[in-house]
Order: structure tokens, then C-alpha cells, then sequence
């Protein structure tokens, strides 16, 4: 059910997903691959083998990878298996179907990011600690209640 990319420093907040509110984590419905069509190709393809219904990608692009694994089934996103991706890239309202997936805040966190340097160079002490900052769910057509 979860493509990662690459580098993906861990399940936690999956696993703390799937047990709240699916029935437990299981493993081997999370699959790790490059960051690219590629590797969600190949990711979907292992996942969908679990007759899974959902893909929850960790990029647009994995996302993307993951559709033409459901097509090369002979499925259908989102009748058959629903995708999301993550990073609202320029282009994913235009894809087929258009993709639903995550915008990440991009200009507060630059903002941020260049308000700590400016601290910094200025001499002063720029806070210490994670920034939060709340993703968007672009709710498109690649995602659908199963049928």
C-alpha cells in the first residue's frame, strides 16, 4: 500500500497509521525503490501482487510508475487501485488521470529556512529545533472510494 522511495528514513508514521486505523501494519504492504517512474513501477508491482486497492506513493513520479503498473495489470486507477503521490509537481493536475497528491508548503518553508540563515549571518541565534509546517491533500481523480 506505500511506495517509498530510496532513503525513506522509516515506516513510523505509516506503521502509526496502519494501526490506528487499518487493522495493524504489515511490512510487506510497504515496498522500497529508486525515486522515479522506475521504481514506482516496480514497487506497485510487487504491492499489487497483495491485491491491494490503494497506493500510497512518496512522489509524484513514484506515483506515476505505480499507474503503469495498474494499467500493465489490466486495472484501472482509482476503480481498481486508487494512487496518490507527494510534491504537487507542476504537471500532475494534467496527468491521466490527474493525480491526487500532497503539496508540501513550499514558500513558508523557504522562508523559514532563509529567515534562520539571515539570523545566523547577522550573529543572531537562529531557534533550534524541527519547524512544522502542514502538507495539503490536492484531492484529484486518481483517487476514489473502492468499488
Amino acid at each position: 500500500m506505500a511506495v517509498a522511495g530510496a532513503g525513506w528514513a522509516g515506516p513510523a508514521g505509516y506503521q502509526a497509521a496502519m494501526n490506528g486505523r487499518c487493522g495493524g501494519f504489515h511490512p510487506d504492504l510497504v515496498a522500497t525503490s529508486y525515486y522515479g517512474v522506475e521504481g514506482g513501477y516496480a514497487g506497485a508491482t510487487r504491492l499489487l501482487s497483495h491485491e491491494v486497492t490503494a497506493l500510497v506513493c512518496g512522489s509524484d513520479l513514484l506515483a506515476l510508475g505505480a499507474i503503469q503498473a495498474v494499467r500493465q495489470r489490466g486495472l484501472m486507477v482509482p476503480r481498481d487501485v486508487a494512487v496518490v503521490g507527494y510534491d504537487d509537481s507542476v504537471l500532475m493536475g494534467h496527468t491521466d488521470p490527474p493525480l491526487t497528491t500532497v503539496r508540501q508548503p513550499v514558500l513558508p518553508m523557504g522562508n523559514n529556512i532563509v529567515r534562520f540563515l539571515m539570523d545566523e549571518i547577522s550573529g543572531a541565534r537562529a531557534p533550534q529545533g524541527e519547524s512544522l509546517f502542514q502538507p495539503e491533500l490536492v484531492n484529484r481523480a486518481s483517487t476514489a472510494a473502492p468499488q
